[in-house]
């Protein structure tokens, strides 16, 4: 009788095994990439843990000279926080204001403009670069990093807005009813009842929205050409083709790129969580 569970355990934990290696293992290789030396990379066989590793790429990238290969990465990391910061605040701030217009008031077409905007943030960016690109070139935006904030911000104020708006949706009228009772007039209230209610919605729509913004690729090529705006998904390609080839630096570069999303979610968890899956009830 017990055979059966015994099997479901087996094929259960073998799932999981091929599951974690498959999530963990390219970070490992990465890890053990960013630790070798150049020969260690290119002997055979493979070496699966270099014999003598080094922080010496970590250390150039995080203190090396500004143009040096290892500096330009560290520029592509500082415009991409910058970018995705700023990216992520204007987005908030827009997308609370307008989800809360869209939860709470009616006004003719309201469902419209809703849809409308997700339609302009489904649209692929092949057919809006060139509008965009002569736009930003008409403004004198191109090559800079507020250009790129203005073009992240078209797409993640939207998608900000209708993840908050739904979420919105799901808090108690009474409450702010019972503000306006007491003298708060509707900004009052949705700064004072709504926004503080809604704080792990907020966090999962401003991670969500830096998460796009940091790892946005196509925009960021066509509209940056120099180190002053380009931002890290953009480095890390140009540097195997404009650069001799450092596969372990390109590994530092990539480790470090990721490690601003992952703190970020490791830190912010409890809120992420019940922002995507509890209901404002409780």
């Amino acid at each position: 009788m017990n055979r059966r569970p015994l099997v479901h355990r087996i094929v259960t934990w073998a799932f999981a095994a091929v599951l974690l290696v498959a999530v963990f293992g390219p970070v490992l290789a990465l890890v053990v990439a960013s630790l070798s030396s150049q020969a260690e990379l290119l002997a055979l066989p493979m070496h699966l843990w270099p014999s003598e590793p080094t922080l010496s790429r970590y250390r150039d990238i995080l203190t090396g000279d500004a143009g040096s290969i290892a500096g330009a990465l560290r520029a592509a990391l500082v415009n991409s926080l910058v970018v995705a910061a700023a990216s992520v605040a204007v987005s908030l701030g827009c997308g609370a204001l307008g989800a809360y217009a869209v939860a709470r008031l009616r006004f003719r077409f309201r469902r419209g403009a809703v849809l409308l905007l997700l339609v302009t943030y489904m649209m692929p960016p092949l057919a809006l670069v060139i509008p965009i690109y002569l736009a930003l070139s008409g403004l004198g935006l191109l090559d800079n990093r507020a250009g790129l904030i203005v073009v992240y911000c078209s797409f993640t104020t939207p998608f900000v807005l209708w993840l908050l708006s739904s979420y919105f949706a799901t808090l108690p009228v009474d409450l702010e009813e019972a503000a306006l009772i007491d003298g708060c007039t509707r900004l009052g209230a949705l700064f004072r009842i709504v926004l503080p209610l809604s704080r792990p919605g907020l966090v999962s729509a401003g991670l969500l929205g830096f998460l796009g913004a940091w790892d946005e690729f196509f925009y960021a090529l066509i509209l940056t050409s120099s180190p002053t705006a380009k931002t890290i998904p953009v480095a890390l390609t140009e540097f195997t083709g404009r650069y001799s080839l450092d596969f372990g630096l390109m590994a530092a570069g990539g480790l470090i790129a990721a490690l601003p999303p992952v703190l970020i979610a490791l830190v912010l968890q409890r809120y992420i969580t019940s922002g995507l899956t509890a209901g404002a009830g409780k």
